[in-house]
């Protein structure tokens, strides 16, 4: 429960997975809201990770990685969604005010970052990325770059160009075409924080590789799912509103088809919800 989770963690929450060494995460969305979301998140932190760097194939990258996320921000109705739920998240957060069993300076926090989150959302006009759409110089690349070998140096002669200024000059140009999209990441990343939060962890063990669970009603947004890193295997999820099925997929090297694992994985699950 949010309650519980600002009750036992005071300093606040942890953005995005766990960090500990031990384990892989694995997240599996239930909606297309949180798969939009997750594709965001992933594809904001591959954009901080090549602007950061200095070398013009990581400047590419990150440009490409504006591209996809001008793709996926597109969505007509992601602004609302967000601050709907924005909103509906402060107030079930203001409900638990005066509670004793609350860190309120946690709360506080929390709640300080959901109105910064909306208040940036909101000061966002016009239609997502239109002003990426209105520079021709970067939609002729965009335009080249969906070409397998398109933005070779003969094609794009002014960005060939462009890759060639001081590394300086490429990252601020980056950060300018990407930091007005920031609203989207920052809004996305408290909703995911929270729905991450929101489970009770469960220790599971699939029988021969295969795991199966009646939902009974139960819903979700999304399911998480734990493996210890030395278990050789990922796990392949499907579920609707009545069951869940978990198969295990072993990973032998080099032998990479598709085979059921053959002995007993324990894993952890977490039904995560809003």
């Amino acid at each position: 429960m949010l309650r519980a989770q600002i009750a036992q963690n005071p300093a606040g929450f942890v953005y995005g997975s766990s960090g500990e060494d031990s384990v892989i995460t694995y997240e599996y969305p239930l909606n297309e809201r949180i798969r939009t979301l997750l594709r965001l998140e992933d594809l904001f932190e591959r954009s901080r990770h090549f602007i950061a760097r200095t070398d013009p194939h990581d400047h590419h990258m990150a440009l490409l990685t504006l591209f996809e996320i001008l793709e996926v921000a597109s969505r007509a109705d992601l602004k609302s969604d967000l601050l709907q739920e924005l909103e509906r998240q402060k107030q079930v957060l203001l409900s638990f005010r005066n509670n004793p069993d609350i860190a309120e300076e946690a709360l506080a926090s929390v709640l300080r970052d959901i109105e910064q989150a909306s208040a940036a959302l909101f000061s966002m006009t016009g239609k997502i990325g239109q002003y990426l759409r209105e520079n021709d110089w970067l939609m002729s690349i965009k335009q080249r770059t969906g070409i397998p070998g398109g933005a070779c140096e003969f094609d794009l002669p002014s960005y060939h160009y462009w890759l060639h200024r001081p590394a300086e000059e490429r990252t601020g140009q980056l950060a300018a075409w990407t930091g007005p999209l920031y609203p989207l990441r920052d809004g996305s990343a408290i909703i995911l924080r929270i729905l991450r939060e929101s489970g009770k962890a469960q220790t599971l063990c699939a029988q021969q590789g295969m795991f199966q669970q009646m939902l009974g009603g139960r819903t979700a947004q999304m399911l998480r799912l734990r493996l210890e890193r030395a278990t050789p295997c990922v796990p392949e999820i499907s579920a609707n509103k009545y069951v869940l099925n978990i198969r295990f997929i072993a990973q032998n090297g080099e032998d990479l088809r598709q085979r059921t694992a053959d002995w007993d994985v324990a894993f952890e699950l977490t039904f995560c919800n809003l």
